[in-house]
């Protein structure tokens, strides 16, 4: 019989939500095996505790911890409402663990992001990535673009993350620019949604900002991305202050009049049908969190996220 303790490490069969308490046990995300062995895996998830690159409140570099601790209220036999079934009956998951970076040495953190992001994809798993801060994404990007050519990226967020400068920084808020003027991203097939903050130039992204999505509805807001992205190889980034600090107090620059957590989860599951190749979840921050408000709202998302994939899979 398998254990049903510290399924983290003593699971001998990968497929499946178990029922191991809420309360106790080794805490994996949503009680996935902690593995690096990737034979057979069709899915790693995988955090990078890195904040380094915030220009506002740190803390990001415990949101992977935090999400996987309280994925456990997620991890239930019989899977997600409302989607109906359960997403590791048909994805073979694993947990892989964090990131490997050395804080002093900043300027080398992308590219060890990279590297070790590479390794992961070269086993031909999807890569579902918790950060950190959103500069994490632009390595990440970096080592999908490698596979695909320039990637479409379907970001929601508060902030643009496109704001020009003349020299290449490590910054959370610069990074697309950079990618898009790299050519890992194709802005004219990407679109940035739940914006709050100005930034004159769009670059060539598609913008629909928060007003945008409140006053056209989440239908129509999916249809727009759809359009945009099309069947091009697409990446999902949420930054988690795209929700409205009422729903996500945890993070490092909240701004009023985002998405709730309904209308985020709502868009994300109406995205079936477009060819995701990668996602992340980024700048969960426990220290400004309340009640895990903000890390139960990130392990949602990325569940929903998990389940659009296996969706696909079906």
């Amino acid at each position: 019989m398998d254990n049903t303790t510290d399924r983290a490490f003593m699971t001998r069969d990968a497929r499946g939500m178990g029922n191991e308490a809420t309360y106790s046990g080794a805490l994996s995300l949503f009680r996935r095996k902690y593995s690096r062995d990737l034979r057979g895996v069709d899915m790693v998830t995988w955090g990078v505790p890195y904040d380094l690159a915030v220009t506002n409140r740190p803390g990001c570099r415990f949101g992977p911890r935090a999400i996987r601790a309280v994925s456990s209220n997620l991890a239930w036999d019989g899977g997600p409402w409302p989607w109906g079934f359960d997403p590791f009956e048909t994805l073979n998951m694993v947990d892989y663990g964090d990131c490997d970076i050395d804080p002093g040495y900043p300027h080398q953190i992308p590219e060890q992001i990279f590297e070790q992001a590479r390794a992961i994809l070269a086993s031909g798993a999807f890569l579902l990535t918790m950060g950190g801060d959103h500069s994490v994404t632009y390595p990440l990007l970096k080592a999908q673009a490698e596979r695909h050519g320039p990637i479409s990226l379907i970001q929601i967020d508060a902030h643009s993350d496109t704001w020009e400068e003349p020299n290449k920084r490590i910054d959370h808020g610069t990074m697309f620019f950079h990618a898009a003027a790299e050519g890992i991203l194709a802005p004219e097939a990407s679109v940035q949604v739940g914006m709050r903050t100005m930034n004159d130039d769009t670059h060539g992204f598609t913008v629909l900002d928060a007003n945008w999505v409140h006053e056209n509805g989440i239908d129509a807001t999916v249809a727009r991305i759809k359009e945009v992205v099309a069947d091009r190889p697409t990446y999902l980034s949420f930054d988690i202050d795209a929700l409205d600090p009422a729903f996500a107090p945890g993070t490092g620059t909240p701004v009023c009049g985002g998405l709730s957590t309904h209308q985020a989860q709502s868009l994300i599951r109406k995205l079936q049908g477009t060819n995701l190749v990668g996602a992340d979840l980024v700048e969960v921050s426990p220290p400004y969190d309340h009640a895990e408000i903000t890390a139960l709202a990130g392990a949602s998302l990325l569940l929903d996220m998990i389940c659009l994939v296996a969706k696909a899979r079906m």
